[in-house]
């Protein structure tokens, strides 16, 4: 595991790297906690942890790893122009042939549900694309 820390004034950031594999979400999950406890309410915490432990697996499970056989977790505290804190998780991998999107799923359905249990939890999504791979993030405002 890879970890970069940066801080400057009102923004606090942290990225990871992780193996393209479940253990890879164990360590991503315990790095996370230990960051950012004391940072953030606990119950929001509990919600953070579950989104970032939701994009890795669908990382996992849908994308190709980045270069060295990662996935990357960053996340950042800051402050908006009108001065709300917000917590922004970003996972980042090789990408995939089609991009994440949310599908309904059935009472029955053993899958599909990541994204609108991400959705539900966050203030926010989205995903971008660049050079360095495809990332889906996540907002949440810190009360």
């Amino acid at each position: 595991m890879t970890a970069v820390q940066q801080e400057n004034g009102s923004v606090r950031s942290r990225s990871l790297e992780v193996p393209h594999h479940a253990q890879g979400v164990r360590a991503a999950r315990r790095q996370l906690t230990r960051e950012l406890t004391g940072s953030i309410a606990a119950s929001l915490l509990c919600d953070v942890v579950t989104v970032v432990a939701e994009l890795l697996s669908n990382a996992i499970r849908h994308a190709r790893p980045l270069p060295g056989g990662v996935i990357r977790l960053s996340w950042r505290l800051r402050r908006t122009a009108g001065d709300a804190r917000v917590l922004e998780v970003r996972v980042t991998d090789g990408g995939a042939a089609t991009g994440p999107r949310m599908r309904p799923a059935g009472p029955r359905s053993i899958d599909g549900r990541g994204l609108g249990i991400v959705a539900a939890m966050a203030r926010c999504w989205g995903t971008d694309r660049d050079a360095s791979g495809h990332s889906v993030w996540a907002e949440f405002s810190l009360a």
